[in-house]
Formats: structure tokens, sequence, C-alpha cells
């Protein structure tokens, strides 16, 4: 993306687009990762786990040394390796002892994977709305959405920036609730002056393929509560197989299931965490400098960051301004496109209007979790439950990639220079009549 050109008509009218050279994704995977390979596959064990009592039922060498190197990191007591953040996901919630007839509240701007992760308990999400700058839970939205089923709080650091994580660890302790944080997106980021993912009961990372660090798949839960990491671990490896022998007595939610890590994926997983604060750098470099550029922009908001707080940016997401800007949302971002650049309209529709929740459906006929729960005949996850979370994703979000390597400070310039371009041609963009999907 190193070459603009004098053309001034749009790209998506004709004319010469701002950058000639398609987005690249960034590749963090090395010398040291291919080195970490090698010396597993010269070891021959490829999973250290076994479900039975004794050192290989807490893994591998690989496995204990990614959990170790995060224990230290982030001054926690204790970190458990996942095949991946859904899995950990799901063992953080069973482990605070939830189930059938329980509720805990989430967010309905986020993967899937954070809800589901709470019906494989039996329980039930309920969804509390966002807000519009931090993109995360709004605390008043989850304090009225607590009822005598309420169990928990699932919250999501979304975009590479935290929920308002004071507020509602304030509120999970004054009505005895577990805070959990999905912080697979904002690995290292701070929260008025704390990491994310330590502030909750529990807090996951992912190494997925598509986030910041990654080792094809891969989670890991920290926590400093003993019980809660002790539960994680019999569920993460069969645990009905040990807990006689472990003398575990409180058995509620042992079961266990084949949730290990591999010892490829933790080598290529700590190789990766090694990288964490150089692939955070990179992308705040770039994001400062397209904040900067965006600001000049009046239609255009750039993320916001709290006080005392570092963004990590796993994507940049901005709001858009249609009625300033005189275009509408989807017709800039589809002329920004065609200048070159990645550009997405929205993230994905909230996550009540998926047909398992439309429905109420999940397991077996019978609307199993939710005709569990007591008030199921209230739990409505109609259009309109969310709005400003329904605002966002209609009409305001546009979320864009560039802010990553190997994109330079020049593409950062070139991208800017493309939505002020697209603006000031506004007039014939809309005289067109685009078809926009």
């Amino acid at each position: 993306m190193a070459e603009i050109f004098n053309d001034e008509s749009l790209a998506i009218l004709g004319g010469t687009p701002c950058t000639a050279r398609p987005f690249q994704f960034n590749n963090s995977i090395g010398a040291e990762e291919k080195q970490a390979v090698m010396r597993v596959m010269e070891n021959g064990e490829l999973s250290g786990f076994v479900a039975s009592p004794g050192k290989p039922f807490w893994g591998g060498e690989e496995v204990r040394g990614l959990q170790s190197e995060f224990k230290s990191h982030f001054g926690v007591a204790h970190a458990l390796a996942f095949n991946s953040a859904t899995s950990a996901l799901h063992a953080s919630v069973s482990a605070m002892g939830i189930g059938p007839g329980d509720e805990v509240i989430t967010s309905p701007y986020t993967m899937s994977a954070t809800a589901t992760a709470i019906l494989m308990t039996g329980a039930v999400p309920i969804f509390a709305d966002i807000e519009s700058d931090t993109f995360g839970l709004d605390p008043k939205s989850v304090q009225d959405r607590i009822s005598a089923n309420t169990k928990g709080i699932l919250a999501v650091n979304i975009f590479g920036h935290a929920a308002r994580l004071d507020e509602l660890r304030e509120i999970a302790d004054g009505a005895d609730l577990f805070l959990v944080e999905d912080n697979s997106q904002a690995p290292n980021a701070i929260f008025k002056g704390e990491k994310t993912g330590t502030i909750g009961d529990a807090g996951i990372f992912s190494f997925n393929r598509h986030k910041v660090m990654q080792s094809g798949e891969g989670g890991v839960l920290v926590t400093n509560d003993e019980k809660i990491a002790l539960k994680a671990a019999l569920l993460r490896n069969h645990g009905e197989c040990v807990v006689e022998a472990m003398g575990v007595e409180d058995i509620v939610n042992t079961v266990g299931l084949n949730y290990r890590m591999t010892e490829l994926e933790a080598a290529i997983a700590r190789e990766q965490f090694r990288k964490l604060p150089a692939l955070n750098d990179a992308r705040i470099r770039l994001a400062n400098r397209l904040s900067a550029g965006l600001s000049e922009i009046d239609a255009i908001t750039p993320p916001h960051v709290s006080e005392n707080s570092v963004h990590v940016y796993y994507m940049y997401c901005m709001r858009y301004d249609a009625k300033i800007a005189g275009i509408p949302r989807n017709l800039f971002v589809k002329a920004v496109e065609s200048e070159g650049f990645f550009l997405r309209a929205g993230y994905i529709k909230p996550v009540y209007l998926e047909p398992v929740f439309q429905e109420k459906i999940c397991f077996g006929a019978g609307g199993f979790p939710f005709s569990a729960n007591a008030r199921n005949d209230e739990l409505d996850y109609s259009p309109g439950l969310c709005p400003t979370c329904e605002r966002l994703q209609d009409e305001e979000l546009m979320m864009t990639p560039i802010i990553q390597p190997p994109q330079t400070e020049r593409d950062i310039d070139l991208f800017v220079e493309a939505c002020k371009k697209v603006l000031r041609h506004k007039d014939g963009l809309l005289s067109a009549e685009i078809q926009i999907d």
C-alpha cells in the first residue's frame, strides 16, 4: 500500500484506487516456533496428559511451561492450558458450580462461544446491553438484569479494550455473583492500572488462529481461586476418573471432557506469548496514528481508551455518524473498500438473534436448558432486547484490521485519505444510486 494516486475520481465510480497493494494479514510464526515444534517432535511426546492421578494428569512439559509463564506474567496463583478458549470458558463457568435453572449475564456482542459456554452448563445466558464507547457490558443494564436466578457475570473485553470492569466487579461483589472475563481479544490490555483477565474471578485467553498470539487453537484460564482451578482441571481431563484417588469431596461439575492442549500447541503458544509485547506494541503504534488521522473527520469517532488503560487493538473499531457524513454507513464502507482497503460494516449480529435463542432449542427437542429455568416464559430474546448493541451493529460501527503489521504508517495515512476522499465526493457517490447488499 505504498503508492497514492492523484486521480480524484472515486474508485467505486471508475476512478483509480488510493492503493494498489492488497491488504496483508500478519504472520507472526517464525523460526522460534519452528524450533519449538522440532523440539517436541524430537522428544516424541505429542501430548503429556493421562486421565489418571499423578503428574501426567496435569499435562506435559510444554503445557506446564506455558502455564508457569502465564502465572508469572500475570501474577496469578493458577493457570490452566486448554485446547481452546471456548473449552476454557465452559470450564470456568462450570467451575463456579453453575447448573440447570441458573442464569449468567453476558454480552450480546461477542463470538457465540461466550454464550454457549453458559448453555453447556445447563444454565441460560441473560443478555445485557453494551456501552457505545467501550463496546463492553453496560453496568446499568447488567444491574437491571439481575434476578433471583443470577449466579454470575461473564464480561467480554472486546476488540482489545476492557469492559468497565471496576463497576462490574462492584456489582458482582454486591450481589454475591462471580465475574469471569473473556479476555480472548485483549491479551496484555490494561484497565485502570490492572491487567485484564486478572480482575475477575477467572480470566480466559485465546490462541485461536485469528488472535494476536496463535497456536492454531488453544486457550488459557487464569485464576487466584484454588477451588476454581481444581474444578477446571478436572473438567479438562476426565475428572470422574480421578476424584476419588485425589480426595476431591465436592464432585459437582467434575465429570470431565477432553479439553487438553497438545505439546505441539503449547510449544508454539509459548513462543507466541513471548512475542506478545512486541505484537501489541506494533498494533498500538499504528492504531494511535490512525486515531490521530481520523480525529480530523467529524463523522468518525476513533476507539475509546479509558483513563490509565491500554487498548491492544485486536481490531480497530470506530463509530460512524451518517447524519454528519451525509452518506449511509454501508455505502461509505463500500466506497472506502473500493479504494483498496479492508473495512467492514458492523461486527456480528447480536448473539441472541441466533436460532438457538430465537427458538429456545439447544439440548434435545424439549428446549433444555431454557425449559429448566423457572422464568422460561419471561425469557425474551426478541429483536430490540439490547438497543445500543443493535444500533451499533446496524448503523454505526465500522472495523478494520489495518493496524496490524505488515501494514505501515504510510498505509494508515492512505486509509485516512481514502475516507476523506469519499466524503469529498459525497454528491457524486449519492447520485450514482449504487446498490448496497
